[in-house]
């Protein structure tokens, strides 16, 4: 199964089997989702504040499909705020929007782009990381598979065990759980990967801090 097919089956199980039954059940999930996915967002643009320390503006790519531009900015811009660096939201819904997704970045004089969780940037992985390049703009992704196919870094959920949880999940259901009723599942294995090859093509160094947590490094 491709990690675009195992990531959008654990969605199906999480949210339209256990959250998407009523506006309360969708409001819980958010609240009990969002700290986790901050947390991950800021440790993304934290770890490309290492790598580029002069950075003050950083792009968010983000699909309003997956995360509403109100809860996006409430996780996002008090950290910011600590990090020392200015946010540019920049949506994309459908695979058309990329180019002028980045074009907008350049003319903004975005720094770096965080990119944000949504199916359809695991799927079209291989353009954005094609994009950050064109455009010199050091990038950090949630999955390992942009960094294998020359994204900068990722830090985020270990897909494999995602699917175990997903497998876990389905296996209850079909068991005669209750969607509505079982606990919605948060990731528990995170990985921070680096690629040096495009670190160096960047002219970024990597901190002795950054060799030694991360979990693999992409030569």
């Amino acid at each position: 199964m491709s990690a675009f097919s195992r990531l959008h089956s654990l969605n199906a199980v999480q949210y339209k089997g256990a959250c998407h039954r009523t506006t309360a059940c969708t409001a819980t999930c958010r609240e009990r989702r969002a700290p986790e996915a901050g947390r991950s967002a800021h440790l993304r643009r934290a770890l490309l504040k290492q790598l580029v320390p002069a950075v003050s503006r950083v792009a968010i790519l983000w699909n309003p499909t997956a995360a509403p531009i109100a809860e996006l900015t409430a996780d996002l811009q008090g950290s910011a705020h600590s990090l020392g660096v200015r946010l540019q939201f920049v949506e994309v819904r459908q695979p058309a929007g990329y180019d002028a997704a980045f074009a907008a970045m350049v003319k903004d004089r975005a720094g770096a782009v965080v990119i944000q969780s949504s199916p359809i940037f695991l799927r079209d992985g291989r353009r954005i990381v094609d994009l950050a390049a064109k455009h010199q703009l050091p990038a950090a992704y949630l999955f390992r598979e942009d960094v294998m196919a020359g994204g900068l870094l990722a830090y985020g959920p270990n897909i494999s065990d995602m699917a175990r949880l997903a497998a876990v999940y389905v296996d209850k259901i079909l068991k005669g759980a209750k969607p509505a009723e079982l606990p919605v599942q948060q990731p528990t294995k995170f990985e921070l990967l680096l690629n040096l090859k495009t670190a160096k093509a960047l002219s970024l160094s990597i901190t002795p801090a950054l060799w030694m947590r991360a979990d693999e490094l992409i030569d």
